[in-house]
């Protein structure tokens, strides 16, 4: 046989055999094949509710133009459409701060935004806040960038404030309302991250796709700080506030302000997209301008409020059982302490042993969270009322 002669696995061959959510989804798929029956899943955060009336209308309908021999669209626009980057400028709009139809690039989820966007940087160091969502740490690896960790813990509510004495420059991931933690910045701890990052010439990687679950005196845009322009990139979601997981679409807000070395980082971003993106097709697009709609808003926010009260159910099950934990206030995620100091993993198979429930281990989100678990609250109401009945009979928790 022949065998191919090109470079080993490079960068790949980094990082952990597998991404943490398949790994979960592994571990799950050999219980139930060893032991049968059904688990509750509050591992994977992925929604649990339909698509809201106006979506699917404004879907279906533009499905349909597609079928139309004269309102047939061929490729879409790489940066989106005009009618959905007016929407998404209303809706900063809405939260005080002034946006461009150009600054704004739609896309097919954060997690692609968010993961290829430093390439527009080169090779670099990348500043990671410990515990985080791993897609930060493990694209900047791929991308040959160096990783720095930033510690949270339980004294500073897992949202680290920037390192002192330390003027790197570099590419600082934030992600507030935070996955997994549930920890979201107020608008003095992002100033000081923005100042931060003013200071040492770096740029903010500001994912914000649980905004719709900030309350309130939590900024739902890093743009609404002052400076934020000049040093920051903004992700933005409809997965979580509008059930896109599957339909897969998002949108980046770069500011013409943000230079690197003199040139404008938007240019950059758009000959990259131009490059290696064809956009995010018409029905999609469609979808999401409904979701912005006041009627959309207003059915996207009905199923927010429930994933909301989940959560504040189970933080209220925990707190009756003097379970330390912090989430599940501005975030559809609770973070709580592993109960007889058990490790993330140990505490993951107990869970799944003794009451059937799938949650995700601390310690697959940076070494920080080791001896930390997480809950997803993604899920019907139905759903978490019978996981309280099982957590209420479970050894760790009497």
């Amino acid at each position: 046989m022949n065998e191919l002669r090109l470079p080993a696995a490079g960068e790949f061959a980094l990082l952990k055999k597998n991404y943490l959510f398949t790994e979960v989804r592994r571990k799950t798929a050999a219980f139930l094949e060893e032991n049968g029956g059904e688990v509750i899943n509050l591992g994977v955060g992925d929604v649990a509710y339909p698509l809201p009336p106006a979506v699917t209308e404004a879907l279906a309908s533009a499905s349909l133009e597609m079928g139309d021999n004269v309102r047939f669209k061929g490729y879409p626009p790489e940066g989106g459409y005009p009618f959905l980057r007016r929407a998404i400028v209303s809706y900063y709009e809405g939260l005080g701060v002034k946006i461009k139809e150009e600054e704004v690039f739609v896309g097919d989820g954060a997690k692609t935004d968010v993961s290829s966007f430093a390439e527009v940087f080169g090779r670099t160091e990348a500043l990671v806040t410990d515990p985080v969502y791993p897609v930060y740490a493990d694209s900047s690896v791929l991308l040959g960038n160096a990783v720095k960790f930033l510690r949270g813990n339980k004294s500073n509510g897992f949202l680290p404030p920037p390192p002192r004495g330390d003027d790197k420059p570099r590419i600082i991931y934030l992600c507030s309302p935070n996955n997994p933690s549930g920890g979201a910045y107020d608008r003095a701890g992002l100033k000081e991250w923005v100042d931060y990052a003013l200071s040492t010439g770096s740029v903010i990687f500001f994912d914000a796709a649980y905004s719709a679950f900030a309350g309130e005196g939590i900024p739902r845009s890093v743009f609404e700080t002052d400076g934020a322009k000049e040093c920051c990139v903004e992700f933005c979601s409809f997965s979580k506030f509008a059930g896109f997981t599957n339909l897969r679409c998002s949108w980046v807000t770069v500011p013409e302000e943000l230079k690197c070395r003199k040139t404008q980082v938007i240019a950059l971003w758009r000959r990259r997209q131009s490059t290696k993106f064809n956009g995010v097709s018409y029905p999609v697009q469609r979808a999401a301008e409904a979701a912005l709609s006041p009627e959309g808003r207003r059915e996207c926010e009905k199923t927010v409020s429930i994933y909301k009260s989940n959560a504040e159910r189970i933080s209220a099950f925990l707190g009756s059982r003097g379970v330390w934990h912090c989430g599940g206030k501005n975030s559809p995620y609770i973070w709580l302490e592993c109960p007889e100091r058990l490790s993330s993993e140990e505490f993951f198979d107990g869970l799944l042993n003794n009451c059937r429930i799938v949650g995700t281990p601390g310690n697959g989100f940076g070494s920080a969270g080791e001896g930390f678990f997480r809950l997803s609250c993604f899920a019907r109401e139905e759903v978490v009322a019978e996981a309280l009945e099982r957590l209420g009979d479970c050894p760790y928790f009497r």
